[in-house]
């Protein structure tokens, strides 16, 4: 029986897949941090514009971990499989541009648009071509379909690290104003 051209990717998925779901659970502390600052600006439009996609693109690398780890009979399920997640990605950063764009309790800048929005769409636009092109070109897709995993997995590493430090500055600069106002 031929070996599936998935099986050589099985290690590559488990360590991906794994770091995503230990960056999933990070991902809870820093918006439990950030509900323990000062910071007021916070809203659930920008969390839901800033925050919640980092969830999501780890839950996205998780969940192609998954299907390309599974025991696929054939490649043209996985295509099908991989295609749907692929494109809901695509909606959904579709969605947080909207999200980004509407809400007033932060405003991006250059930096934000490029990590918020453009990157993820490249890299779900780029695993939905490249589902559709698993059953044509394997070797090519799956490297396509691994670098986007890669991508999202850097872009939720990235907006949780600038989070983290956007609340740090901002809750030493509320704490030396609160300091300046008792003297």
């Amino acid at each position: 029986m031929e070996q599936s051209p998935l099986a050589h990717w099985d290690t590559f998925y488990v360590i991906v897949g794994s770091a995503a779901a230990a960056l999933t659970g990070l991902q809870f502390v820093v918006i439990a941090i950030a509900a323990d600052t000062r910071e007021r600006s916070a809203t659930t439009e920008t969390l839901d514009a800033f925050g919640t996609p980092n969830i999501v693109h780890f839950s996205a690398v998780l969940l192609v971990s998954a299907l390309l780890s599974a025991p696929w009979p054939s490649l043209r399920s996985v295509d099908l499989a991989m295609g749907v997640c692929a494109v809901a990605g695509v909606v959904y950063g579709i969605i947080v541009v909207r999200r980004a764009r509407r809400q007033t309790g932060y405003q991006p800048v250059l930096e934000d648009w490029i990590w918020h929005a453009v990157l993820p769409l490249v890299a779900y636009g780029v695993m939905t071509v490249a589902a559709a092109g698993l059953t044509f070109d394997v070797r090519d897709a799956l490297f396509a379909v691994a670098g986007s995993a890669l991508l999202l997995l850097f872009i939720g590493i990235h907006n949780a690290w600038d989070t983290v430090t956007y609340l740090a500055v901002n809750q030493t600069r509320a704490s030396d104003e609160g300091a300046e106002k008792k003297t």
